[in-house]
Protein backbone atom coordinates (compact mmCIF):
# COMPACT_ATOMS: atom_id res chain seq x y z
CA UNK A 1 0.00 0.00 0.00
CA UNK A 2 0.89 3.63 -0.36
CA UNK A 3 1.31 4.92 3.17
CA UNK A 4 2.72 7.53 5.53
CA UNK A 5 4.38 6.69 8.82
CA UNK A 6 4.19 9.00 11.83
CA UNK A 7 6.49 8.24 14.76
CA UNK A 8 9.28 9.70 16.86
CA UNK A 9 11.12 7.57 19.50
CA UNK A 10 13.04 4.30 19.42
CA UNK A 11 9.81 2.42 20.12
CA UNK A 12 8.57 3.30 16.63
CA UNK A 13 11.70 2.43 14.63
CA UNK A 14 11.08 -1.33 14.55
CA UNK A 15 7.55 -0.78 13.28
CA UNK A 16 8.82 1.38 10.42
CA UNK A 17 11.45 -1.25 9.59
CA UNK A 18 8.76 -3.96 9.52
CA UNK A 19 6.61 -1.89 7.14
CA UNK A 20 9.53 -1.39 4.77
CA UNK A 21 10.42 -5.10 4.90
CA UNK A 22 6.83 -5.95 3.99
CA UNK A 23 7.22 -4.02 0.74
CA UNK A 24 4.87 -1.09 1.33
CA UNK A 25 5.52 2.23 -0.37
CA UNK A 26 6.34 4.71 2.40
CA UNK A 27 5.87 8.02 0.62
CA UNK A 28 6.51 10.21 3.67
CA UNK A 29 7.65 9.85 7.28
CA UNK A 30 6.55 12.37 9.88
CA UNK A 31 8.42 12.89 13.13
CA UNK A 32 8.79 15.48 15.86
CA UNK A 33 11.28 18.27 15.08
CA UNK A 34 14.94 17.80 16.05
CA UNK A 35 15.48 18.50 19.75
CA UNK A 36 18.49 19.37 21.92
CA UNK A 37 20.14 16.22 23.27
CA UNK A 38 23.31 15.20 25.06
CA UNK A 39 25.67 17.25 27.16
CA UNK A 40 26.18 19.78 24.39
CA UNK A 41 22.42 20.13 23.89
CA UNK A 42 22.89 20.20 20.13
CA UNK A 43 19.86 19.68 17.91
CA UNK A 44 19.56 16.05 16.89
CA UNK A 45 16.95 14.24 14.79
CA UNK A 46 14.58 11.80 16.46
CA UNK A 47 15.39 8.08 16.14
CA UNK A 48 12.62 7.70 13.54
CA UNK A 49 13.89 10.64 11.47
CA UNK A 50 17.46 9.31 11.57
CA UNK A 51 16.33 5.81 10.53
CA UNK A 52 14.07 7.12 7.76
CA UNK A 53 16.73 9.38 6.28
CA UNK A 54 19.28 6.54 6.37
CA UNK A 55 16.84 4.60 4.17
CA UNK A 56 16.33 7.45 1.73
CA UNK A 57 12.78 8.26 2.82
CA UNK A 58 11.21 11.70 2.65
CA UNK A 59 10.82 13.15 6.16
CA UNK A 60 8.72 16.03 7.44
CA UNK A 61 9.11 17.39 10.98
CA UNK A 62 6.20 19.79 11.54
CA UNK A 63 5.88 21.70 14.79
CA UNK A 64 2.14 21.07 14.56
CA UNK A 65 0.06 18.80 12.35
CA UNK A 66 -2.82 21.19 12.98
CA UNK A 67 -1.26 23.86 10.77
CA UNK A 68 -3.33 24.36 7.58
CA UNK A 69 -0.29 23.94 5.33
CA UNK A 70 0.59 20.62 7.00
CA UNK A 71 -2.97 19.33 6.67
CA UNK A 72 -2.98 20.24 2.97
CA UNK A 73 0.40 18.59 2.41
CA UNK A 74 -0.79 15.41 4.13
CA UNK A 75 -4.00 15.29 2.11
CA UNK A 76 -2.00 15.74 -1.11
CA UNK A 77 -0.03 12.52 -0.46
CA UNK A 78 -2.98 10.48 -1.79
CA UNK A 79 -2.49 7.74 0.81
CA UNK A 80 -4.08 4.34 1.16
CA UNK A 81 -3.28 4.29 4.87
CA UNK A 82 -1.29 5.99 7.63
CA UNK A 83 0.45 4.22 10.51
CA UNK A 84 1.08 6.11 13.75
CA UNK A 85 3.47 4.84 16.44
CA UNK A 86 4.29 7.15 19.37
CA UNK A 87 4.25 10.23 17.17
CA UNK A 88 3.61 12.69 20.00
CA UNK A 89 1.02 14.98 18.41
CA UNK A 90 -2.76 14.99 18.29
CA UNK A 91 -4.16 14.43 14.80
CA UNK A 92 -7.21 16.43 13.71
CA UNK A 93 -10.14 15.02 11.74
CA UNK A 94 -8.85 16.34 8.41
CA UNK A 95 -5.66 14.30 8.87
CA UNK A 96 -7.41 11.16 10.19
CA UNK A 97 -9.83 11.17 7.26
CA UNK A 98 -7.23 11.79 4.53
CA UNK A 99 -6.00 8.22 3.86
CA UNK A 100 -8.39 6.07 1.83
CA UNK A 101 -8.48 3.27 4.42
CA UNK A 102 -7.84 5.35 7.53
CA UNK A 103 -5.15 5.89 10.17
CA UNK A 104 -4.00 3.09 12.48
CA UNK A 105 -2.03 3.28 15.71
CA UNK A 106 0.28 0.85 17.52
CA UNK A 107 -0.34 1.30 21.26
CA UNK A 108 1.63 -0.30 24.10
CA UNK A 109 -1.14 -1.51 26.39
CA UNK A 110 -4.24 -3.68 26.43
CA UNK A 111 -6.91 -1.09 25.80
CA UNK A 112 -8.98 0.39 27.30
CA UNK A 113 -6.46 0.07 30.13
CA UNK A 114 -3.76 2.73 30.00
CA UNK A 115 -4.94 5.04 27.28
CA UNK A 116 -2.59 7.97 26.91
CA UNK A 117 1.04 9.01 26.99
CA UNK A 118 2.89 6.65 29.36
CA UNK A 119 1.30 3.18 29.22
CA UNK A 120 4.52 1.22 29.71
CA UNK A 121 5.59 3.07 32.86
CA UNK A 122 2.09 3.18 34.33
CA UNK A 123 1.48 -0.54 33.86
CA UNK A 124 4.62 -1.34 35.83
CA UNK A 125 3.99 1.27 38.50
CA UNK A 126 0.48 -0.12 39.03
CA UNK A 127 1.78 -3.66 39.52
CA UNK A 128 0.13 -5.15 36.42
CA UNK A 129 1.22 -8.74 35.73
CA UNK A 130 0.41 -8.59 32.03
CA UNK A 131 0.28 -5.91 29.35
CA UNK A 132 0.56 -5.99 25.57
CA UNK A 133 0.52 -4.12 22.31
CA UNK A 134 -2.42 -3.49 20.01
CA UNK A 135 -3.14 -2.10 16.57
CA UNK A 136 -6.23 0.09 16.59
CA UNK A 137 -8.12 2.32 14.18
CA UNK A 138 -7.59 5.94 15.19
CA UNK A 139 -10.49 8.21 16.09
CA UNK A 140 -10.79 11.70 17.54
CA UNK A 141 -11.05 10.28 21.07
CA UNK A 142 -7.83 9.50 22.97
CA UNK A 143 -6.94 5.86 22.16
CA UNK A 144 -10.64 4.97 21.85
CA UNK A 145 -10.65 3.27 18.44
CA UNK A 146 -11.55 -0.30 17.52
CA UNK A 147 -8.89 -3.00 17.97
CA UNK A 148 -7.60 -5.01 15.00
CA UNK A 149 -4.74 -7.03 16.52
CA UNK A 150 -3.33 -7.86 19.96
CA UNK A 151 -0.24 -9.51 21.41
CA UNK A 152 0.00 -9.94 25.18
CA UNK A 153 3.27 -9.63 27.10
CA UNK A 154 3.87 -10.78 30.67
CA UNK A 155 5.56 -8.45 33.15
CA UNK A 156 8.30 -10.18 35.17
CA UNK A 157 9.51 -9.37 38.71
CA UNK A 158 12.70 -7.78 37.40
CA UNK A 159 11.23 -6.02 34.40
CA UNK A 160 11.83 -2.29 34.04
CA UNK A 161 10.18 0.20 31.74
CA UNK A 162 13.25 -0.24 29.54
CA UNK A 163 13.07 -4.03 29.19
CA UNK A 164 9.30 -3.94 28.77
CA UNK A 165 9.63 -1.17 26.16
CA UNK A 166 11.92 -3.34 24.05
CA UNK A 167 9.66 -6.40 24.13
CA UNK A 168 6.57 -4.36 23.32
CA UNK A 169 8.35 -2.61 20.43
CA UNK A 170 9.23 -6.02 18.98
CA UNK A 171 5.65 -7.23 19.44
CA UNK A 172 4.24 -4.16 17.69
CA UNK A 173 6.57 -4.69 14.75
CA UNK A 174 5.40 -8.31 14.49
CA UNK A 175 1.74 -7.32 14.48
CA UNK A 176 1.93 -4.68 11.76
CA UNK A 177 2.66 -6.63 8.53
CA UNK A 178 -0.18 -9.18 8.86
CA UNK A 179 -2.57 -6.50 10.11
CA UNK A 180 -1.79 -4.21 7.17
CA UNK A 181 -2.24 -7.14 4.78
CA UNK A 182 -5.68 -7.84 6.29
CA UNK A 183 -6.66 -4.18 6.02
CA UNK A 184 -5.58 -4.11 2.39
CA UNK A 185 -7.53 -7.30 1.64
CA UNK A 186 -10.64 -6.08 3.46
CA UNK A 187 -10.53 -9.02 5.89
CA UNK A 188 -9.46 -7.17 9.05
CA UNK A 189 -11.84 -7.61 12.00
CA UNK A 190 -12.32 -4.47 14.10
CA UNK A 191 -13.50 -5.02 17.68
CA UNK A 192 -14.81 -1.98 19.60
CA UNK A 193 -13.23 -1.37 22.98
CA UNK A 194 -15.24 -2.20 26.08
CA UNK A 195 -16.64 0.61 28.20
CA UNK A 196 -15.39 -1.06 31.40
CA UNK A 197 -11.86 -0.88 32.76
CA UNK A 198 -10.82 2.44 31.26
CA UNK A 199 -7.68 3.93 32.82
CA UNK A 200 -5.41 6.76 31.68
CA UNK A 201 -1.62 6.69 31.57
CA UNK A 202 -0.78 10.28 32.42
CA UNK A 203 2.56 11.69 31.34
CA UNK A 204 5.30 11.16 33.92
CA UNK A 205 6.01 14.38 35.81
CA UNK A 206 9.51 15.17 37.17
CA UNK A 207 8.14 15.54 40.70
CA UNK A 208 7.06 11.88 40.65
CA UNK A 209 10.63 10.65 40.32
CA UNK A 210 11.84 11.42 43.85
CA UNK A 211 11.66 8.38 46.13
CA UNK A 212 9.59 8.61 49.30
CA UNK A 213 11.02 5.95 51.59
CA UNK A 214 7.92 6.01 53.81
CA UNK A 215 6.00 4.14 51.11
CA UNK A 216 5.87 0.35 51.25
CA UNK A 217 8.64 -1.75 49.75
CA UNK A 218 6.22 -3.19 47.20
CA UNK A 219 5.16 0.27 46.04
CA UNK A 220 8.74 1.52 45.84
CA UNK A 221 9.96 -1.50 43.92
CA UNK A 222 7.26 -0.87 41.29
CA UNK A 223 8.05 2.86 41.33
CA UNK A 224 11.77 2.25 40.77
CA UNK A 225 11.33 -0.28 37.98
CA UNK A 226 8.53 1.71 36.34
CA UNK A 227 10.74 4.80 36.01
CA UNK A 228 13.87 2.96 34.86
CA UNK A 229 15.87 3.95 32.91
CA UNK A 230 14.13 7.28 32.32
CA UNK A 231 13.56 9.57 34.09
CA UNK A 232 14.89 7.37 36.91
CA UNK A 233 13.54 7.29 40.46
CA UNK A 234 16.08 9.09 42.64
CA UNK A 235 17.19 9.85 46.19
CA UNK A 236 20.06 11.69 47.87
CA UNK A 237 22.93 9.94 49.63
CA UNK A 238 25.32 11.73 52.01
CA UNK A 239 28.98 12.18 51.09
CA UNK A 240 32.00 14.21 52.25
CA UNK A 241 31.14 16.78 49.60
CA UNK A 242 27.45 17.02 50.41
CA UNK A 243 24.36 15.18 49.20
CA UNK A 244 24.78 13.16 46.00
CA UNK A 245 21.80 12.40 43.79
CA UNK A 246 21.48 8.72 42.95
CA UNK A 247 19.08 7.08 40.51
CA UNK A 248 17.71 3.70 41.55
CA UNK A 249 17.39 1.67 38.33
CA UNK A 250 16.59 -1.87 39.48
CA UNK A 251 15.36 -3.32 42.75
CA UNK A 252 13.60 -6.20 44.44
CA UNK A 253 11.60 -6.55 47.62
CA UNK A 254 13.31 -8.28 50.54
CA UNK A 255 12.63 -8.83 54.23
CA UNK A 256 13.81 -6.10 56.55
CA UNK A 257 12.59 -3.39 58.89
CA UNK A 258 13.91 -0.10 60.16
CA UNK A 259 13.64 3.63 59.89
CA UNK A 260 12.45 4.46 56.35
CA UNK A 261 15.41 5.44 54.19
CA UNK A 262 18.05 3.81 56.41
CA UNK A 263 20.37 1.19 54.93
CA UNK A 264 20.15 -2.16 56.72
CA UNK A 265 23.44 -3.59 55.45
CA UNK A 266 26.45 -2.56 53.36
CA UNK A 267 24.84 -3.78 50.12
CA UNK A 268 21.99 -1.31 49.51
CA UNK A 269 19.20 -2.99 51.44
CA UNK A 270 17.03 -0.03 52.39
CA UNK A 271 14.19 0.12 54.89
CA UNK A 272 10.84 1.39 53.64
CA UNK A 273 7.58 2.29 55.36
CA UNK A 274 6.94 -1.43 55.47
CA UNK A 275 9.53 -3.99 54.34
CA UNK A 276 12.72 -3.20 52.47
CA UNK A 277 14.07 -2.96 48.93
CA UNK A 278 17.42 -4.13 47.67
CA UNK A 279 18.89 -1.89 44.98
CA UNK A 280 20.44 -4.01 42.23
CA UNK A 281 21.47 -1.22 39.86
CA UNK A 282 22.10 2.48 40.47
CA UNK A 283 23.62 5.57 38.92
CA UNK A 284 25.34 8.52 40.55
CA UNK A 285 24.75 11.94 39.01
CA UNK A 286 27.24 12.45 36.20
CA UNK A 287 28.29 8.78 36.19
CA UNK A 288 27.29 5.71 34.21
CA UNK A 289 24.69 3.22 35.43
CA UNK A 290 26.27 0.33 37.36
CA UNK A 291 25.30 -2.92 39.00
CA UNK A 292 25.20 -2.59 42.78
CA UNK A 293 28.58 -4.25 43.44
CA UNK A 294 30.41 -1.93 41.03
CA UNK A 295 28.48 1.09 42.31
CA UNK A 296 29.49 0.36 45.91
CA UNK A 297 33.15 -0.04 45.03
CA UNK A 298 33.22 3.56 43.88
CA UNK A 299 30.70 4.93 46.40
CA UNK A 300 30.39 2.83 49.58
CA UNK A 301 27.09 3.09 51.42
CA UNK A 302 27.47 1.46 54.82
CA UNK A 303 24.76 0.09 57.10
CA UNK A 304 23.03 2.82 59.05
CA UNK A 305 23.35 5.45 56.31
CA UNK A 306 20.22 7.60 56.06
CA UNK A 307 19.08 8.31 52.51
CA UNK A 308 16.82 11.24 51.71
Amino acid sequence: MRLAFLGTPDFAVQSLAAILAAGHEVVCVYSQPPAPRGRGQTLQPSPVQAFAESHGLTVRTPVSMKAPEEISAFQALDLDIAVVVAFGQILVAEVLDAPRLGCFNVHASLLPRWRGAAPIQRSLMAGDSVTGVQVMRMSLGLDEGAILATETVRIGPLDTAGTLHDRLAEAGARLLPPTLAAISAGTAVETPQTAAGVTYAKKIKPAEARIDWTRSATELDLHIRGLSPFPGAWFEAPSDKGPVRVKALLSRVEEGAGTPGQTLDDSLLIACGTGAVRLLRAQREGKSAQDAADFLRGFPVVAGTVLA
